[in-house]
């Protein structure tokens, strides 16, 4: 079992910046970032691998969004940088234990309860 929890999360205007943190009881595992706006499935954002030599976005970060950890670290790290309003959601981390696809959430056996991000126009 492994517990997740994300902090960092806030309200920003267009153009803004934040950090979010997901502090894991577990170094050995992958570690994605997803996110949730309502009415919308969670779709995949980030992911580093459990070394954080390799990490992987989603087409729409588009350079905004760094995923960082430092080695075999348990705080895994999203910097989001020139954020816009399509970004507010609930932002979520979770762990893989097994691989399977990236960006599928069914690949990830563990959650934290999400962060929630608004960007303002």
């Amino acid at each position: 079992q492994v517990q997740l929890m994300e902090t960092g999360g806030g309200s920003v205007q267009a153009g803004g910046s934040l950090k979010l943190s997901c502090t894991a009881s577990s170094h050995q595992y992958r570690v994605g970032w997803f996110r949730q706006a309502p009415g919308q499935e969670r779709e995949g954002v980030a992911v580093i691998q459990s070394s954080g030599n390799f990490a992987h976005y989603a087409d729409f970060v588009e350079g905004r969004f760094t995923i960082s950890r430092e080695g075999f670290d348990t705080t895994v790290y999203l910097q989001m940088n020139a954020l816009q309003p399509e970004d507010t959601a609930i932002y979520y981390c979770a762990a893989s234990p097994i691989g399977g696809r990236l960006f599928d959430p069914l690949s990830y056996d563990y959650w934290g309860q999400g962060t929630q991000v608004t960007v303002s126009s």
